[in-house]
């Protein structure tokens, strides 16, 4: 099977050298939670809808529904705690043909090896302090994961929602790293950090290929859509970026925060994170379908952070936010977009959400709310497109050049926008 490469660019990705628009869906739970017949729709659905990569965890998601499945990893009692001695091979027979369903359908496959909880001395170990798995344990899990999905030619997220702080952490990782470049050296990976974290240790840099931040589901925080790519683009060498879990829709807010956000927050956060140099791609989620929720799931004894109710699955598959996903990478995809770079310094006094990058001699501007800019450069010959995001009409803007700047007019919509400033 064709493996996903990094681009010349180095900001993109290829897969059998065409370009590939990153465009992820969080499905966490989907070797323990989710039927084979669940699992037919649900890959029917998300790929009409435009999705081109899965992110699963190879380990039972620790803050997920409460399963009808029954089937782990490895010998339980309870489906919480696991007998990290006995494997038990009909979990991974099953995940084999979730993953060949899946890669009939066209989907690439992104693979957690190590979620936090499962390793000491990260923030979700010293909550939950069950199911660490032992230190000598690990490479020969790593082994399991490459000997059983390998063929799937996925991409290995080799963290899941970790930090590095500790080097008890980073060793484990360490392992887990060592096995998979000398068992799949072709393949693509990454590291999948905790929210607002720009951590990467050193020893990681070379090994890994492209850039995973996240921006989460803290209410108050979600600038870290726009700063995190920043950050990385200052302290990293040059690799493909991508925000690989912004804030889900209808996800209440983190530790159980009254709200939930809403579609245009969600597209605020890949907007945002997109014109910032996250470029590759983004992944969306939806609260319900990441953790599996059905209509009599029992709720989980076990939690991470405190999020309020999901609704069902068959419900969250339709939400309106996985279509505006869709139509993110289809509209880079037909604008022959693999590279925008960041030109904030262009705009005039305005709001940091405003976000501004360029492909060649084309201009992407996305606004949150309805205001006028000021461009410091004269655009002739130049129009102006307004692209409203929810209702997905198109405007014609003036433009008004004076001086060397170039003003625009408010354009006539109710939410966020795209601006497309082209010759």
């Amino acid at each position: 099977m064709k493996r996903l490469k990094v681009g010349e660019n180095k900001c993109s990705f290829t897969l059998d050298g065409k370009p590939f628009f990153y465009l992820g869906d969080t499905i966490w739970s989907a070797f323990t939670n989710v039927t084979l017949e669940e699992w037919k729709y649900y890959l029917h659905t998300r790929k009409m809808q435009g999705f081109n990569v899965l992110q699963i965890n190879t380990l039972p998601q620790w803050d997920r529904c409460m399963t009808d499945v029954g089937v782990y990893p490895f010998a339980t009692k309870d489906g919480q705690i696991f007998d990290f001695s006995k494997w038990d091979e009909s979990y991974y027979e099953r995940a084999r043909e979730m993953c060949r369903m899946a890669k009939e359908e066209g989907f690439q496959l992104a693979l957690v090896v190590l979620w936090l909880n499962y390793v000491p001395g990260t923030w979700g170990s010293k909550m939950l302090d069950v199911n660490v798995m032992p230190e000598d344990f690990v490479e020969a899990y790593t082994e399991k994961v490459v000997k059983e999905f390998d063929e799937f030619a996925p991409i290995y997220i080799v963290s899941g929602d970790t930090d590095f702080d500790t080097e008890e952490a980073i060793g484990y990782y360490e392992k887990a790293f060592r096995v998979l470049c000398e068992k799949s050296p072709e393949s693509l990976k990454a590291m999948h950090i905790k929210r607002g974290y720009d951590v990467i240790p050193e020893q990681f840099l070379d090994r890994i290929d492209f850039y995973m931040f996240q921006s989460g589901h803290n209410a108050k925080g979600q600038e870290m859509a726009y700063l995190l790519p920043e950050s990385f683009r200052k302290k990293y060498p040059k690799k493909p970026m991508i925000n690989a879990e912004p804030c889900y829709e209808q996800m209440g807010f983190s530790r159980k925060e009254y709200g939930r956000f809403e579609p245009e927050d969600i597209r605020k956060a890949a907007w945002s994170s997109i014109l910032s140099g996250a470029c590759a791609g983004v992944t969306y989620g939806a609260h319900g379908i990441w953790n599996w929720k059905k209509v009599f799931s029992k709720a989980n004894p076990v939690l991470g952070e405190g999020f309020d109710e999901p609704q069902s699955w068959e419900n969250a598959i339709h939400f309106p936010g996985a279509w505006d996903y869709g139509m993110i990478r289809h509209f880079l995809e037909e604008q022959g977009v693999n590279e925008l770079v960041p030109c904030q310094n262009l705009l005039e006094d305005c709001a940091p959400e405003i976000r501004m990058a360029k492909n060649q001699d084309k201009y992407f501007i996305y606004m949150p709310f309805n205001t006028t800019l000021c461009i410091k450069k004269e655009f002739h010959d130049y129009r102006c497109l307004a692209l409203d995001l929810m209702d997905k009409r198109v405007a014609e803007l003036t433009l008004t050049e004076k001086d060397g700047m170039t003003r625009t007019e408010m354009h006539p919509f109710q939410k966020d926008v795209l601006l497309i400033i082209e010759k």
